[in-house]
């Protein structure tokens, strides 16, 4: 992968660290040019800790935790919020999500075995995944999850098989592919026909299979789930689904006789990586959502049901940033200014995967205005290891800490030993404390599984 051309007509941002607005974790400030998040100085973090390091606002996580939950269940009491956590898991994380009242949804045996671990209420457990393995069913089922997302007419006849093994009728939902193309990466939309996901609509394909699932034995299917896609901010692609998702309600109603109790709408709602973004708020995604279930239900008839979402991202993707250390300087005259840091895609391969945008300050330059245009590129053995690409950042010098903001989702989760880099530590910040939730990987964790 090679990098587009910079774009030497870009203007450098004057504007200071803290009018980023959006951009920053709910307890980010400047105090004596330093960066502080969770009352904890940035800089001295870095040099205690070492980098790449994942930092995650705890105040930040909580406070949006709890406004999810008020803003469903003050607009629908009989609602739940589910944290996807393929956004972002450790133990830590899953205890968090436990004690302000989540409930979490997991994709395959590993997340499983996070929650497992922190000790999270099985039941409040939703499994997802397009091809779970027998082996990770199993495990699922046996550990008295609440709910498993079927996603095939062959995933249906597994879970009966094994829910039959295990003498247990097993709750499911099915995962129903509506149709919607959301506005956003090509990449992370799932609700179009052309999916890997879930039962298809088209030639009544999902119609019918509702039909096995409710015929066949120890499993009750008790809801239908969907997800139309990730980093979304035109909210009017959450009505079109929760239409074709209650009218299918409708249908199974009146046709075969069984009332749908449980939507899962998903999640997907955006978040700001740049200052320039501007995504609807958890408030709107709410209202939004809860005024199409009750105007659908009422239009086609349809009992109210059980109303679940799965916000993944708008949850830690703010919480978190990553901070580096600068090593290398290179000025290409009318070209770039690049500017090289202790990471790059093996801690942060969304700007390599999705073309991802971030805003980046030097920690210990805070309260200064960014007055130069850089790429801040990685240390891999690739053209396209790139962290921040020809984006606003202060005067840099060797040695400065960079901020990079907006890493908290799909960062840790997708990061890899490319290099035989170790993965970076991540430290929650809370009430000026600081604590390691995850150790920074070593060599011989890396090579812990050769023979």
């Amino acid at each position: 992968m090679s990098l587009p051309a910079s774009d030497l007509s870009k203007q450098p941002d004057n504007r200071t660290t803290m009018e980023l607005g959006a951009v920053l974790p709910l307890t980010a400030e400047v105090r004596d040019n330093h960066l502080f998040v969770g009352g904890v100085d940035m800089v001295e973090l870095a040099h205690e800790q070492g980098t790449a390091l994942y930092v995650m606002d705890e105040a930040d996580m909580r406070a949006r935790m709890k406004a999810y939950i008020k803003a469903f269940r003050t607009r629908y009491a009989n609602s739940d919020v589910i944290y996807a956590s393929k956004a972002f898991i450790n133990k830590e994380a899953c205890r968090i999500v436990a004690q302000e009242g989540l409930c979490l949804d997991v994709s395959g045996g590993g997340e499983l075995a996070y929650a497992r671990a922190a000790g999270f209420p099985m039941e409040r457990v939703f499994v997802h995944g397009n091809n779970k393995t027998p082996a990770e069913l199993r495990e699922a089922m046996e550990a008295g999850v609440g709910r498993i997302v079927v996603d095939s007419r062959i995933e249906l006849a597994r879970v009966s098989q094994i829910a039959g093994e295990l003498g247990i009728e097993q709750d499911i939902y099915m995962r129903i592919t509506p149709g919607v193309e959301a506005d956003t990466h090509e990449y992370i939309r799932t609700g179009c026909e052309d999916s890997k996901f879930g039962f298809t609509m088209l030639g009544d394909f999902a119609f019918k299979c509702v039909a096995d699932a409710l015929e066949i034995s120890n499993v009750r299917l008790v809801g239908l789930h969907c997800h139309i896609g990730s980093q979304i901010f035109a909210l009017h692609s959450f009505d079109e689904a929760v239409q074709a998702m209650v009218e299918l309600m409708a249908r199974i109603q009146r046709e075969y006789g069984h009332v749908i109790e449980e939507l899962d709408m998903g999640g997907g709602l955006g978040v700001a990586y740049t200052a320039d973004d501007k995504p609807s708020s958890i408030d709107e995604f709410a209202e939004c959502t809860v005024a199409a279930v009750r105007k659908y239900c009422d239009e086609y008839g349809v009992p109210l049901p059980r109303l679940t979402v799965e916000p993944g991202r708008s949850l830690v993707a703010t919480a978190g940033l990553t901070l580096y250390t600068v090593g290398i300087l290179k000025t290409l005259p009318n070209i770039r200014k690049y500017v090289a840091v202790d990471g790059g895609l093996s801690d942060n391969v969304r700007t390599a995967l999705y073309d991802a945008q971030y805003e980046p300050v030097i920690a210990n330059k805070a309260n200064q205005p960014r007055t130069e245009i850089v790429t801040l590129c990685g240390k891999h053995c690739e053209s396209g290891d790139v962290v921040v690409l020809d984006m606003p950042l202060q005067h840099p010098d060797l040695g400065d800490i960079v901020a990079v903001f907006g890493t908290g989702a799909y960062c840790y989760t997708m990061a890899s030993n490319y290099n035989g880099q170790p993965r970076p530590a991540i430290v929650f910040v809370k009430d000026g404390e600081a604590r390691v939730t995850t150790r920074r990987e070593t060599y011989d964790d890396i090579m812990a599984r050769d023979v």
